[in-house]
């Protein structure tokens, strides 16, 4: 059961990549004004590539565990997100921004221990 939780979290860390990729996509944009140039076409494809990967396996992990107990990991991503826009792309957030995700994190963890 331990390796079906670790698919799962492998699942939302996934998610979380894919949203960085789709943000550096849209800075690809913004700059080159065309979806098609290489700065928004390639973190675009990867961003795509890993969505598929990770709801596939999603799909295997909720084959192996209830989707009750296993959905509130998705939560990590709201906490996740953010940690990585911050170290990749220097987004700042606030003291109460931090105390949401802080109670996001308690929350999972309640969840999916009960």
């Amino acid at each position: 059961m331990l390796s079906v939780y670790l698919l799962a979290l492998g699942c939302v860390l996934g998610l979380a990549a894919g949203q960085v990729l789709f943000k550096q996509a849209a800075i690809g944009l913004a700059a080159a004004g065309t979806v098609w140039s290489s700065a928004t076409l390639l973190p675009m494809v990867a961003a795509i590539a890993v969505y598929g990967v990770s709801t596939v396996a999603w799909v295997w992990v909720l084959q192996h565990a209830p989707l009750g107990r296993l959905y509130p990991l998705m939560a990590l991503g709201f906490a996740l997100v953010p940690l990585a826009s911050h170290f990749v792309f220097g987004e700042r957030f606030g003291p109460q921004y931090l105390l949401g995700v802080a109670f996001i994190l308690v929350g999972v963890v309640l969840a999916t221990r009960g």
